[in-house]
């Protein structure tokens, strides 16, 4: 097995922190099925999860499955989902997603990255997602807004482009761990690493965290004395003595393992 290099180290320092503080974390969106998950996902852009929970029981309720929401009429749907803004879009996108999925995949959402992202509306993200928290099939890593921006902020990328930095990340990340990992980033990114005001003082990635963008830490001092790069560095340099400088928090039990 080749030698972990400082990249992957510090991924991993993070991962088992992230494991303590958000043991079980699971998909925000409200699914009972991967066409449901599909759905909602699509309906999620630039859109709150919260409003998307809100809106799909009615939508599900009078249309149940793909046959009911490739003929359902587009003022209907349309109506159903106006809240979540671009409804109208997203309803022609649905309606022709799950339009596919009768027609070719016989009414049920495969089970294939590739043939995943050739239904309307689905991007690589909406398929990671899908297989990821629909099936269990670690096709990825899902990098929305939160994800993109905790990966630059802890210098696991310089890359704003989520492709790119889903690429960066499945070389960083173990394989069996990329579900979890996008998760657990927007639990974080959502209760602790906000925006404009992160909350480094209660932050349990603090340690590891070279604070890229973040002008002002909790305390007054100011992280752009220090040079990011030089701060992720100088964290990366420490891995070999990590082990004996993490605190008895850092090292309680875990409840999940992440691969060497």
């Amino acid at each position: 097995m080749a030698a972990l290099n400082a990249g992957q180290k510090h991924a991993r320092r993070l991962i088992r922190l992230l494991q303590q503080h958000y043991p079980n974390p699971e998909c925000a969106l409200t699914h009972d099925s991967p066409l449901q998950l599909l759905v909602a996902t699509i309906l999620s852009a630039h859109c709150t999860d919260v409003r998307v929970n809100m809106v799909t029981p009615a939508l599900f309720a009078r249309f149940p499955d793909a046959a009911a929401l490739a003929e359902a009429p587009l003022p209907d749907l349309e109506k159903l989902i106006q809240s979540t803004g671009f409804f109208r879009n997203k309803a022609k996108n649905i309606k022709a997603a799950c339009t596919a999925i009768v027609e070719q995949h016989k009414g049920e959402v495969p089970r294939d990255l590739d043939a995943l992202v050739k239904l309307p509306g689905v991007g690589r993200k909406t398929a990671n997602v899908v297989l990821g928290s629909g099936f269990g099939i670690p096709s990825g890593v899902v990098v929305d807004t939160h994800v993109g921006r905790l990966c630059l902020r802890l210098g696991l990328t310089k890359q704003r482009d989520p492709v790119k930095v889903e690429h960066e990340l499945m070389k960083l990340v173990p394989e069996d761990h990329w579900i979890d990992f996008s998760h657990e980033l927007i639990l974080h990114g959502r209760a602790v690493c906000d925006a404009r005001k992160p909350r480094c003082e209660g932050c349990a990635l603090l340690q590891h965290c070279p604070q890229i963008g973040v002008t002002k830490t909790a305390g007054g001092a100011d992280p752009q004395k220090i040079p990011a790069k030089i701060r992720l560095a100088r964290m990366l340099e420490s891995t070999a003595s990590d082990s004996k400088s993490r605190s008895p928090k850092t090292l309680a039990p875990r409840t999940r393992k992440v691969s060497a």
